[in-house]
């Protein structure tokens, strides 16, 4: 590694360490709406997982179907949707949602929806249904019974709520046109390092790359220390 690598590197560590304003304001955007895009979508995705899971009604392969196309849409496709239904001229442009963070938040709920519902629907298929009828037939409600498989399917949900929150966390196409990259309001890690690449800031995009590398480690070693907790002990 040449000097000139080393330098960047100590750019971009001293960027996150000593706390730039620019910089953590760009992550504090990114976290904020992926949060609360993951919030408002995890208990009616997993609820739809359960209910395609578990339940059987008309229209349910066609549902199961268009979550599994959702999926493979690019990210890019999704934000021009939402651009225009959030458009002045759009069904939602009275909301005055374009190129602000509640416009960002809903765009990343429209992807991270259909990870939830498909990576859910086959947690919950995989569950051995006597623990949802045992519970059923002594009388608990239909929450806290959902309750009770979901505790039994710990690992596999929070697979799917890591999966989900590192697809909108990481997505570029939608935050870009629907939030407009704006600085301090909409700008966010991966709409920032696309803009400093191309103006030869590398320290900065380097410093928001360095965020997600270590969220990405944190997350798995979390991952793997309840996979291993969850797996059998052999005696």
């Amino acid at each position: 590694m040449n000097e000139g690598w080393l330098a960047l590197i100590q750019q971009a560590l001293s960027l996150l360490f000593s706390l730039d304003p620019e910089v953590w304001s760009i992550i504090s955007v990114s976290f904020a709406v992926s949060f609360a895009a993951l919030a408002i979508t995890l208990l009616p995705s997993m609820v739809l997982g359960f209910l395609l899971a578990f339940t059987r009604f008309p229209g349910r392969w066609l549902v199961t179907n268009l979550i599994q196309t959702l999926q493979s849409i690019p990210t890019v496709v999704i934000g021009l949707l939402v651009y225009l239904l959030l458009t002045r001229m759009g069904p939602l442009g009275d909301l005055k949602w374009l190129f602000t963070q509640k416009g960002m938040i809903l765009g990343q709920m429209m992807i991270c929806a259909p990870v939830l519902v498909a990576m859910s629907q086959a947690a919950f298929t995989s569950v051995d249904r006597r623990a949802w009828e045992t519970s059923r037939t002594l009388g608990a409600p239909a929450l806290s019974a959902i309750w009770a498989v979901c505790r039994e399917l710990k690992v596999p949900l929070l697979l799917a709520i890591i999966a989900a929150f590192s697809r909108i966390l990481t997505e570029i196409g939608c935050s870009m046109m629907v939030g407009g990259n704006i600085a301090g309001v909409t700008r966010n890690i991966p709409t920032a390092i696309a803009l400093e690449t191309s103006k030869g800031d590398f320290a900065q995009a380097i410093a928001l790359g360095l965020v997600l590398l270590v969220l990405a480690l944190i997350l798995n070693f979390a991952l793997g220390t309840l996979r291993g907790k969850a797996e059998p002990r052999s005696h």
